[in-house]
């Protein structure tokens, strides 16, 4: 625990206090949580966060947490001696390379992440895309960055077909905070491997959830000179790719966002996971902790 004893009692108070408008306002609404970087390998940051969840449900909000795991996936194939091949960012997974990223998204990081939300006393439940029919996909088809014409084959990697939120809504109605692994299926039972964000924006659009979180490694999004933009619109948004403002990494990150914002989730909050109770600070308090994307 943090020692907050050197806090005087009445900044306390006021600190407290400042949350209520915002508990007021969020109370008994969704907010899609996308878990992952450091906040997610580092065991101080991974209790925080499974702190800040739990005080989101207990104060009548309906956190939905979905995680990555690239790291770990990375760790577990080179433990059996497979190299990861990559095709323009995406990893190309073979049926073996399936089976790993089966047994170690919806094994180990997400049971990880349900054993630490329940330690900080809340009820988490672990699903995959299968349970409930919640995520069917199809083969991603992938198009080369140079030629249109020609297409990438990466193997079991997936495009949402649809996402069925009931389990998820049954679940959050009895208070439980639902734990999602990205792992869709397609119509003959095959499993594939879904990217975390583009998952997360996806859920956030079809529960109509009143914000989607995305905790990163970064600050938030840069301006050309290196300053957090905190509070954009949909349109600045699309300016800022337009002209190159936002490339890289950020790029898939920011289109799932911006999809959702578009699609009626009222805010997309990019924030640095590496703080601690990063997430908290943004949602309860008027401190910004990083890009908020509004909808309009």
């Amino acid at each position: 625990m943090t020692d907050v004893s050197s806090i005087a009692p009445r900044d306390k108070a006021e600190i407290l206090a400042q949350a209520l408008p915002y508990i007021r306002r969020f109370h008994g609404k969704t907010m899609v949580i996308k878990y992952g970087g450091n906040a997610m390998t580092d065991p101080e940051l991974q209790a925080d966060f499974a702190e800040d969840v739990v005080l989101l449900k207990l104060v009548g909000m309906n956190p939905v947490v979905v995680h990555g795991g690239g790291p770990q996936i990375e760790a577990a194939l080179s433990r059996l001696g497979k190299k990861g091949q990559f095709i323009q960012g995406m990893r190309v997974t073979d049926a073996e390379t399936m089976e790993v990223v089966e047994w170690v998204l919806a094994g180990e990081v997400q049971q990880d992440i349900v054993g630490l939300i329940n330690q900080a006393g809340g009820k988490a439940v672990g699903l995959t895309g299968r349970d409930g029919g919640l995520i069917r996909a199809q083969k991603l088809k992938m198009v080369d960055n140079t030629d249109p014409n020609k297409h990438h084959d990466v193997g079991q990697v997936g495009d949402i077909v649809s996402i069925d939120p009931s389990v998820v809504m049954a679940l959050q109605d009895d208070q439980f905070i639902p734990v999602i692994s990205p792992i869709g299926f397609g119509e003959d039972n095959e499993s594939y491997n879904i990217n975390a964000d583009v998952v997360a924006s996806k859920l956030a659009t079809v529960l109509k959830a009143e914000k989607l979180v995305l905790l990163t490694n970064t600050t938030g999004v840069l301006d050309k000179s290196g300053k957090l933009l905190t509070d954009l619109t949909a349109r600045e948004i699309d300016e800022l790719f337009a002209d190159g403002t936002i490339s890289g990494g950020m790029l898939p990150k920011i289109a799932g966002a911006l999809d959702a914002a578009k699609s009626g989730v009222n805010s997309v909050h990019i924030i640095d996971g590496r703080v601690p109770h990063a997430m908290l600070l943004e949602i309860l308090t008027d401190q910004a902790y990083g890009t908020m994307i509004r909808s309009h």
